[in-house]
């Protein structure tokens, strides 16, 4: 069952095998927006007087009926029907006999397909929005919870300088508002129909592109008829740098957890049945979740790149390069959403150590604490440093580490911010709205 064939023209099973390939699997993921997409479509072409407009209001209930079958599980591609296209046309056809037939006036599978995958994607980055949000209250919530815990700052991983958990955490919120940016860049470029660019060169018809937009809700349309078949892959990138963005966020948090809940940091834990164990080393609490967020999310950033190789010097117009997008992007959506679970579960049992800094191996995390304190007694800045850095290679220094630091610059120890970060993610998060 193919839109395309002809009474003489048949393919050979392999081919049809090969250039198929896991398209049925996706497509049932983009079957409900296939059947907006053409509801939109015949409310147009009834209102146009390219459908009667009974038999336009006649598609568009049966449609609605079957939108009612797909929403509640009762539907399926049938193995004759080529894509999910096919099948909703037949079915269409089967229940209003000839009326079905007329709906495909003025589209292509192209812009069919294309308008079917924004749909899907502007849909995908909502719920995307919608975890990450969860996420980012739990780390502010928890860094809030936990400021006033001290740990050790690192850089190349030598101790650095006094940190707190507040901090740490606070960190990784702020870094998903950045990712937020990307996401809603994301969605900006998504959220524009291609409905109407036909094969990519538009139709004689007399559409009304501006009406279709409306009625799909989208912010704006692609113009150009080349452009909107053009945006196949690029869209897809931009999403797909998105949630890369995310999964760098959370690739970098889940390798933090690893090391500070190692026995020579020590600084958080977690409950038995959240780690696992060794077969043959009963001491062993290992961190598998982490570990495998960080590699799930590793995969995920190369997603850009693969995109970029698919559809690299593709000149303009329709190829078939394109259906590959859905099998490389969507596995990566689900899998991100499901890293973003496992990081929150995670994360809301995390329990912190007390009293972390007054290990002796940290006594000199506080050298600029005293070489600060010389400089607000008068003592310029590099002979205090010269002061304080011939005390530790003497072994002299000695720094009171209960006393109480004060740090209270933005974005410091003693002054997180989390209350201006939560100002922006709202800013920016209130982009991507449900359609």
């Amino acid at each position: 069952m193919k839109l395309w064939s002809k009474e003489k023209t048949s393919t050979a099973e392999q081919i049809e095998h090969f250039t198929v390939g896991q398209d049925r699997n996706f497509d049932m993921l983009m079957a409900t927006f296939d059947v907006q997409g053409s509801i939109a479509h015949v409310t147009m072409l009834g209102e146009n007087g390219l459908m009667k407009k009974e038999e336009a209001d006649l598609a568009v209930v049966t449609l609605n009926e079957i939108l009612k079958e797909i929403e509640s599980g009762n539907f399926s591609i049938e193995e004759n029907a080529e894509d999910i296209h096919s099948q909703i046309e037949w079915m269409l056809t089967k229940r209003i006999g000839d009326i079905g037939k007329m709906i495909h006036s003025g589209r292509s599978r192209n812009d069919q397909v294309a308008v079917d995958i924004k749909l899907f994607l502007r849909s995908e980055i909502y719920h995307v929005k919608e975890s990450i949000i969860s996420l980012f209250d739990l780390l502010i919530l928890k860094s809030e919870e936990n400021k006033k815990k001290l740990i050790p700052g690192y850089t190349h991983l030598q101790i650095a300088m006094p940190s707190s958990i507040g901090l740490w955490l606070g960190a990784y919120a702020e870094s998903l508002v950045d990712d937020m940016e990307f996401l809603s860049a994301a969605w900006n470029v998504t959220n524009k129909n291609p409905l109407g660019s036909g094969a990519g060169y538009g139709s004689s018809f007399n559409l009304n592109r501006s009406r279709t937009t409306e009625l799909l809700q989208f912010n704006t349309l692609n113009y150009n008829s080349i452009y909107a078949q053009m945006s196949r892959g690029k869209t897809e990138k931009m999403v797909s740098t998105a949630i890369a963005s995310c999964a760098a966020t959370l690739s970098k948090l889940a390798m933090d957890c690893c090391l500070y809940m190692n026995q020579n940091f020590g600084f958080i834990h977690f409950p038995d049945e959240l780690t696992t164990g060794s077969s043959i080393m009963p001491h062993k609490k290992n961190p598998d979740v982490f570990e495998l967020i960080r590699a799930k999310c590793n995969r995920i950033q190369a997603i850009p790149n693969e995109l970029t190789l698919l559809t690299n010097n593709l000149p303009s117009g329709y190829h078939r390069d394109m259906q590959l997008t859905k099998e490389i992007l969507f596995p990566a959506i689900k899998e991100l959403d499901a890293c973003i679970s496992m990081m929150k579960l995670m994360l809301s049992s995390i329990s912190i150590k007390e009293n972390i800094l007054q290990d002796e191996k940290y006594a000199h995390l506080f050298s600029v604490e005293a070489v600060n304190e010389l400089v607000n007694k008068g003592i310029p800045f590099r002979d205090a440093y010269a002061q304080v850095g011939n005390q530790i290679e003497k072994g002299e220094f000695k720094y009171d580490s209960s006393r109480e630091l004060h740090h209270t610059h933005e974005g410091s120890i003693g002054n997180l911010c989390n209350e201006e970060i939560i100002e922006q993610m709202k800013k920016i998060a209130s982009n991507i709205e449900k359609r």
